[in-house]
């Protein structure tokens, strides 16, 4: 599957002319709890020859591959990418970090790593995660019986508030590196181990008994979360001017050429 993705991000690179800086898996295989027949969630950024940014009208900034049932492919201008990253968007956040790579060039993912601290705002992180959790939990986790591998997808943006207001970094990506610094209760911690077993195993997690324990930490945790959340502080310098020039960096690194400014086409 690698090289079928290696093979998409290289056709998207000739069909709309602009060049790749990385492309990594987003999604339920990133977080660590795929189930058998998860589709890959390929992200990517991307960057185009600098004439295309010197015009008078806003151009789209999302390439999107249609959808097939093994792969889900988009990805970002570097320019609507660093606006999100100066917005400390959780999502960008995500795909710096993620363990599954597919492509890198340039440097300028580990830049990014680089400065992410200097941009990480606790309060929209938090917000963003915290209505994840109400959202998934609201509706899929209520009743006797459950949408059970819907756990997942309340447990992890909760777990990753509690990292936030643990530690005031970026959570790690990997969902059991989260459960295992933070789910220390033992009845809580065997239940939500046994859920994840089953999944990477390959059951099909559907309706089935809820699971009091874990519903009731999510209940305990989303309410603990809500008034955290009024409380977090987001004082940071704005970091335009840094962004901006690293916009401009890699427009000249990508496209630099001897006698132009640009080059139209560039092999890898």
């Amino acid at each position: 599957m690698r090289q079928i993705i290696l093979d998409e991000i290289f056709k998207i690179e000739q069909e709309h002319q602009v060049k790749v800086l990385f492309a990594v898996e987003s999604g339920s295989r990133a977080w660590g709890f795929p189930s058998q027949d998860s589709d890959y969630d390929v992200r990517f950024v991307y960057i185009h020859r600098p004439e295309w940014y010197l015009s008078i009208d806003e151009k789209r900034d999302v390439i999107e591959l249609p959808i097939n049932e093994q792969l889900d492919i988009s990805g970002w201008d570097i320019r609507k990418a660093l606006k999100l990253f100066r917005k400390s968007n959780p999502a960008f956040l995500e795909w710096l970090v993620s363990d599954i790579q597919y492509y890198e060039a340039y440097g300028f993912k580990e830049e990014m790593i680089a400065i992410r601290d200097r941009v990480f705002s606790p309060q929209a992180s938090v917000y963003h995660y915290l209505h994840m959790a109400k959202g998934n939990f609201r509706e899929y986790l209520q009743g006797e019986q459950v949408k059970i591998k819907k756990y997942f997808y309340v447990l992890r943006p909760i777990l990753a508030c509690q990292w936030i207001q643990k530690y005031n970094t970026s959570p790690p990506i990997l969902f059991q590196d989260l459960v295992r610094d933070l789910v220390t209760e033992p009845e809580l911690r065997a239940a939500i181990e046994d859920l994840l077993s089953r999944k990477l195993a390959g059951e099909e997690l559907n309706l089935e008994q809820r699971v009091d324990v874990i519903n009731e930490f999510v209940e305990r945790e989303i309410e603990h979360i809500t008034e955290y959340a009024k409380s977090v502080q987001a004082d940071l310098e704005d970091p335009t001017e840094l962004l901006d020039e690293l916009y401009r960096k890699y427009l000249q690194i990508v496209y630099q050429a001897a006698d132009s400014p640009y080059v139209k086409n560039s092999d890898h």
